[in-house]
């Protein structure tokens, strides 16, 4: 099964790009421990080094699903700005989402077609005798490159197939920008007051645990006056 996820700061201050750079580490830790294969597909670096914007991650595995029901949502960092120390707030909100409905680019050497030909331009005696240049297109897009670097056909032919798949990759991430486009409000609507996941300090070793026991002595509190209803 396959997931495609962007996480993403909205449009949050310099903060928040800094934890989602953050959350993608123990995102990525995490999806490690769970046996599922990730890949980046995309990122946007944030206005300051080790910070980002967003970032859209591939996910591979039988339990994405499940894994997923632990992320998806919003996830709130508290503690104090590194970058404006006066500044008084102290939670900070990013989103996860999934982006649906994008057609996978299946990148696979078995659909390219290579033709060789006769380098073009200046290059010795061997440049247009003998046929060292490779023509690469991948037939499902038709995307093509033409090599002609190395004076070896095989070198050539490798350099080809690694700037072929750039190029596919290239209209792949172009689609995916379209699409981010059009969900662009679920990221300026990142939820906030119920977050999926929450991180206390700058280690982000640990969730936040509620330690009030606010929740459970209300419960009690209910199930005490529903007591004493009864009894009367």
């Amino acid at each position: 099964m396959e997931k495609l996820i962007q996480i993403t700061s909205g449009r949050g201050p310099l903060e928040c790009q800094w934890v989602v750079a953050k959350v993608l580490k123990t995102f990525l830790e995490e999806a490690k421990q769970n046996t599922i294969d990730y890949e980046i597909i995309h990122r946007e670096n944030g206005d300051e080094n080790l910070t980002l914007k967003s970032v859209t991650v591939l996910l591979k595995g039988k339990e994405v699903n499940l894994f997923l029901k632990n992320w998806l949502g919003s996830v709130c960092w508290i503690g104090k700005s590194t970058f404006r120390k006066l500044h008084k707030r102290s939670n900070w909100f990013i989103g996860i989402f999934e982006l649906e409905n994008i057609k996978m680019i299946d990148f696979n050497e078995k659909d390219i077609r290579f033709q060789t030909a006769r380098s073009q331009g200046s290059g010795g005696q061997n440049v247009n005798k003998v046929n060292t240049a490779v023509r690469a297109t991948h037939i499902p897009t038709k995307e093509t490159v033409f090599v002609q670097d190395s004076r070896s056909q095989l070198e050539n032919k490798k350099l080809s197939i690694i700037r072929l798949k750039e190029k596919v990759m290239a209209v792949y991430i172009q689609q995916l920008e379209r699409k981010m486009r059009e969900t662009w409000f679920l990221q300026i609507q990142v939820e906030r007051g119920n977050p999926v996941r929450t991180f206390l300090g700058t280690d982000f070793k640990k969730n936040y645990e509620d330690r009030t026991f606010k929740k459970q002595r209300n419960v009690l509190k209910n199930e005490l006056k529903n007591y004493n209803n009864d009894l009367n």
